[in-house]
């Protein structure tokens, strides 16, 4: 997922072996992680002699190419990383091979792997398909430096008698942004570009007012208060708490936004922590924290969930070399080296490892983000899903239709994706 907007271009990775030497083809997206397992992959090939070839594309190319060669009776790619919009898709048609047989041959442990994310990018109707590769959970990112300012405590206590501090509640905290926004600085700052940027961010508000996308039967529950509510306040952070054009913009955008210096909050996908500190991104260094979306109560969260799966194609031309790739990349050395470098980790001893949190004092927080997060709806048609929300979000929020009325339209449509699907009756 990390979409469109990402920059990504096509680079093979080679290393030097035998002209014999076997070879494992993956195709990937450009992203951080990416680069991180790129670094590592020598060490791979110095261990078993095996060659690997990284094909990085930026997203929107990633889909085009795989299916060709994932129905093909055999194809060019030995592993696949499957983003999460995918892996309905992908299971139902089956072109992933069960791990499963693979995992209790060589003892692999996924029971490291938080839970959420073996549900989201690890098993399929109770068969592992996947090994989560790494996490784009969405937190709340806050200027500490402001809360802690005697000033602002003062007068927010004033305002709405209540101390200002860490935001424990969904209400809480947009109190908070509706008092940031003054002397042109803004509360919040919001991804709204269509269709992913806003359906992904916007999934945030319907959790952490208590809402989902569906009942244990598949049957659409956005069109209640719940749902009204999270488009109401939704279009309120848009419009009247941040920045003019913040309706059209993407992660990147927003980001630069909340770096230099301009609003208080943003939820955004929890990688970009490090980013905040890093000074040539970042006016705000060592004044920006993360934590989970806060909820409707102080005991539950709102983050939405996300994440990359590792698999191996049912076209695979060498799926024991590739298997072999993943549980090396996958295990808790190599999980930690890429975390260590700033990677995204999906692993619960990782995210406990004394050397990670010296260096990431923050993880305590991410890993209790991705404890509580929500996923999103997941099934053969998500991706279509996604386009429905973007288009009836966005008209929400400029205002063209009501909360009601964009919500009962994507009832309608995803009614009727579910029931193709054969989830709901």
């Amino acid at each position: 997922m990390l979409k469109k907007l990402l920059l990504g271009s096509v680079m093979a990775l080679g290393f030097a072996g035998s002209a014999s030497a076997e070879t494992v083809s993956i195709l990937m997206e450009g992203v951080p992680d990416t680069e991180y397992v790129k670094a590592l992959v020598p060490e791979f090939t110095k261990e078993t002699g095996i060659e690997v070839n990284l094909e990085v594309v930026n997203y929107a190319e990633m889909h085009t190419k795989l299916v060709p060669q994932l129905v093909a009776p055999k194809g060019s790619y030995s592993a696949i990383v499957v983003d999460f919009y995918w892996v309905g898709e992908f299971a139902k048609a089956g072109w992933m091979q069960p791990l499963d047989e693979r995992i209790k041959a060589d003892n692999f442990d996924t029971s490291a792997y938080i839970p959420a994310l073996m549900d989201l990018v690890g098993k399929v109707d109770g068969t592992t398909y996947m090994l989560p590769f790494y996490n784009y959970a969405m937190g709340l990112t806050y200027r500490t430096d402001l809360l802690a300012d005697a000033k602002n405590q003062a007068d927010f206590k004033a305002k709405y008698n209540m101390d200002l501090r860490v935001p424990q509640t969904w209400d809480e905290y947009l109190k908070q942004v509706e008092f940031f926004t003054k002397d042109g600085f803004y509360g919040v700052v919001n991804q709204g570009l269509r269709p992913d940027p806003i359906a992904m961010e916007w999934s945030n508000y319907l959790f952490a007012n208590g809402g989902e996308y569906h009942d244990a039967n598949w049957k659409p529950t956005l069109n209640t208060e719940a749902g009204v509510k999270a488009i109401e306040q939704y279009s309120a952070n848009v419009n009247k708490y941040g920045p003019v054009g913040s309706a059209s913009f993407g992660f990147d955008e927003a980001f630069n936004v909340m770096a230099q210096g301009k609003a208080y909050s943003y939820i955004t996908y929890n990688f970009f922590r490090t980013a905040y500190d890093d000074p040539k991104k970042s006016a705000v260094v060592g004044k920006v924290e993360i934590m989970p979306v806060p909820g409707p109560t102080a005991d539950k969260g709102g983050s939405l969930n996300g994440a990359w799966g590792w698999a191996i194609p049912k076209s695979s031309p060498n799926p024991d070399a590739a298997w072999t790739f993943l549980k090396w990349v996958e295990s808790k050395e190599i999980a930690k080296k890429r975390a260590l470098a700033g990677g995204s980790p999906t692993r619960t001893d990782v995210f406990d490892d004394p050397d990670v949190l010296a260096k990431y004092p923050y993880y305590p927080a991410l890993k209790k983000l991705l404890l509580t997060s929500h996923n999103f709806a997941v099934f053969t048609y998500t991706p279509q899903l996604v386009e429905v929300l973007g288009r009836e979000l966005s008209l929400a929020v400029a205002g063209e239709k009501s909360p009601q009325d964009a919500l009962a339209a994507i009832e309608v449509e995803f009614t009727e994706l579910a029931r193709k699907d054969g989830k709901l009756q």
